[in-house]
């Protein structure tokens, strides 16, 4: 079924599910860069956390998804020389 409009829809969801806060500290694009990812990552978090208390991840399992996203992070801001 097609929407007319439907990519504003699917804009419109995507930022509802995954939102995006602008960016007010010192501008360089590495900073810009580690702040979506950070953003993404604590969205992550967030679903991840709500998974675990609603039963549906084991605190094992939400630990170990948590770790490797952490690790993810923690090289992209290396990756970016921050």
């Amino acid at each position: 079924m097609s929407y007319s409009g439907s990519s504003n829809n699917r804009r419109d969801l995507d930022g509802f599910i995954s939102p995006k806060s602008s960016y007010y500290g010192t501008f360089s694009p590495q900073q810009l860069v580690f702040n979506a990812n950070l953003q993404e990552f604590a969205n992550r978090v967030g679903y991840i956390s709500g998974l675990q208390t609603g039963g549906k991840l084991s605190p094992d399992e939400a630990f170990e998804q948590i770790k490797s996203l952490y690790k993810q992070l923690k090289q992209t801001k290396k990756g970016l020389e921050i």
